[in-house]
C-alpha cells in the first residue's frame, strides 16, 4: 500500500475522505501525536469525531483502522481538536502544533470473570488482549491488541508525514497530557515506530555515563518510582532511550536486561574520544515539571536511600 500527500490530503490505497466540522485555522505542524479511539469501531469514531456537540467536541486529522483503512477527516495543515490540555517542549496546547492520528482500538480492558471487556461492555477474545503496565505508571493490566496490518499502516504514515512536514517527534498523547491520558498504550510499540522513523542515521544509540557516586535507576520517570536494580556505579556506561526534560530512559550497556529511568543531572554525554559533556535534551517533555503529573506511583521499596545515592 503506497501512500502519497497532495495538497494536505492523503491519496492511496484504502484512503478515503469525510470533513469534520470540529476544526480551527491554519497551521504548521511541527509534532505527530498517536491516539486510540477507545471506541467500539472505525465508523462510529469517524462519525463520532464529525459530529458537532453543545460541548466536548473533538476530532483529529486520520482514523486508522484495524484492516489498514484510513479516514482523514482535515487536511493536514489545518487545527484539528485531538490533544486536549497538553504541552511538550515548551509549547502549551498542542492542537495548534500537531497532526493526531487516531487509531482504532478499545483501549485500556478490564478482567470480569475470565472475560476482557472494554467500557462499553464490548468483550474481547484473549487473543486480543497484552497484558502489560504502562510506562507511566500503573499496575499491570489488560489492553485491547493493535493487528499487525495496524501497526504497519501507522508506520508507514507516520514515516509519510514525518518527512513530508519535517516533523521533529513523533509522540502519544500519554506524553503529552501524563496522568490525565494514557493512549495509545502499551500495547502499541511507540518507541520502535519513534526509532524507525527518526534514528535512522544513527546505528546506536547516544551513550552516556554516570557520573555521581552512585545513581538510582527507576520504573518511572520520578523520585517515587521503585528501583528496577541495584544502584549504578560511577563510570557505569549506558544506553539513551528516550530523554525528557530532567529524567531519561537508559539501558546499561554491561547488562541490557537492566532498563529504567534516570536523573539527567547525574549522567553525561560520553562523545567518540572518551571524553564527558553534560546532557543537553533538545527535546523536552512534560513528565517532571508539569505540576498536574501524578502518575500511578509502584509500591516503594521499604529501604531508606543513601545520601550518597542520587535520582
Amino acid at each position: 500500500m503506497t501512500l502519497k500527500i497532495e495538497n494536505h490530503k492523503l491519496v492511496g490505497d484504502l484512503v478515503s475522505h469525510r470533513s469534520t466540522p470540529n476544526h480551527g485555522g491554519i497551521m504548521s505542524p511541527s509534532y505527530l501525536i498517536l491516539h486510540y479511539t477507545a471506541g467500539r469501531s472505525v465508523e462510529g469514531s469517524v462519525e463520532s469525531l464529525c459530529t458537532r456537540k453543545p460541548r466536548g467536541n473533538a476530532s483529529a486529522h486520520v482514523v486508522l483502522g484495524r484492516e489498514g483503512q484510513i479516514v482523514q477527516l482535515a487536511p493536514f495543515n489545518v487545527v484539528t481538536w485531538h490533544a486536549g490540555v497538553s504541552q511538550w517542549a515548551g509549547l502549551v496546547g498542542l492542537n495548534s502544533h500537531s497532526i493526531g492520528v487516531e487509531m482504532d482500538n478499545a483501549g485500556l480492558l478490564k478482567k470480569v470473570g475470565n472475560q476482557y471487556q472494554a467500557w462499553f461492555a464490548k468483550v474481547y477474545p484473549e487473543e486480543e488482549v497484552t497484558l502489560a503496565a504502562h510506562r507511566n505508571g500503573g499496575p499491570v493490566s489488560p489492553w485491547h491488541a493493535y493487528t499487525e496490518t495496524q501497526i504497519e499502516r501507522a508506520m508507514e504514515l507516520a514515516e509519510l508525514l514525518v518527512e513530508h512536514y519535517g516533523l521533529l517527534d513523533v509522540l502519544g498523547h500519554e506524553d503529552i497530557a501524563p496522568g490525565r491520558k494514557i493512549d495509545p498504550g502499551p500495547a502499541f510499540p511507540l518507541a520502535a515506530v519513534r526509532s524507525r522513523i527518526l534514528g535512522r542515521e544513527h546505528d546506536e544509540p547516544p551513550r552516556y555515563v554516570v557520573i555521581a557516586s552512585s545513581l538510582n535507576i527507576r520504573k518511572g520517570p520520578d523520585a517515587g518510582f521503585e528501583r528496577v536494580a541495584a544502584a549504578l556505579k560511577n563510570g557505569t556506561e549506558l544506553q539513551l532511550l528516550e530523554a525528557r526534560d530532567r529524567w531519561s530512559l537508559v539501558k546499561v550497556v554491561s547488562d541490557p536486561e537492566v532498563e529504567g529511568w534516570v536523573s539527567n543531572a547525574y549522567i553525561a554525554a560520553l562523545d567518540t574520544g572518551g571524553q564527558t559533556t553534560l546532557p543537553r535534551f533538545t527535546v523536552a517533555g512534560p513528565a517532571s515539571t508539569d505540576p498536574t503529573f501524578a502518575p500511578t506511583k509502584l509500591k516503594k521499596s521499604g529501604k531508606g536511600k543513601k545520601a550518597r545515592r542520587r535520582g
